[in-house]
């Protein structure tokens, strides 16, 4: 009887066992379906969310995409030419402005100092540009008259004697250049 009491207490030991290994087998299939399932939502709603994007990307417009995309890049065309187009005449224009009068710089003085005649009515002006070309105006008061001299300047020199003036009024102009 003993054996037989054993016997059952081993056989009912091991049908527990087996009926908790089911219930764990049938819970994790369980646990399965709904991890598969939670991703198939996530994926059913990415789906509808990019159906709506697309919907609105061309909406109001009888165009597929296609179309969209073919415009697109004609237009990106366009833009490059113009893109080269700006670039060519950036290009002129700053040859031009090479060779306008960038510094302008006048300097007053009295051409006749030990006579007290004229004042500080006389001028020496640098007009240059940034290679040094351009002109030296230079006007003497006196009394009885006025009178006005041109210098031509190239690479900051002159073929005519300047003053020191006029050397003065260059040097200024030619900083105001550098210092920009």
């Amino acid at each position: 009887m003993a054996d037989k009491c054993r016997l059952l207490t081993y056989l009912r030991y091991n049908i527990r066992i087996i009926s908790m290994q089911t219930i764990i087998e049938e819970n994790f299939n369980l646990f399965i379906a709904s991890i598969l399932a939670f991703f198939i939502l996530i994926l059913i709603i990415w789906n509808f969310v990019l159906q709506r994007r697309l919907k609105n990307l061309v909406r109001g417009k009888k165009i597929n995409l296609e179309d969209t995309l073919i415009e697109t890049y004609k237009r990106l065309e366009n833009l490059e030419i113009f893109r080269k187009e700006t670039e060519s005449s950036l290009d002129i224009v700053e040859k031009k402005l090479r060779k306008s009068v960038r510094a302008i710089k006048t300097i007053r003085f009295n051409p006749f100092k030990g006579s007290g005649e004229g004042g500080n009515q006389s001028f020496s002006s640098a007009f240059v540009n940034e290679d040094g070309d351009g002109v030296i105006l230079t006007g003497l008061y006196h009394r009885e008259r006025i009178s006005v001299f041109a210098k031509p300047l190239n690479q900051s020199k002159s073929v005519f004697e300047l003053t020191s003036e006029e050397k003065e009024a260059l040097d200024e102009a030619l900083e105001s250049i550098r210092s920009n």
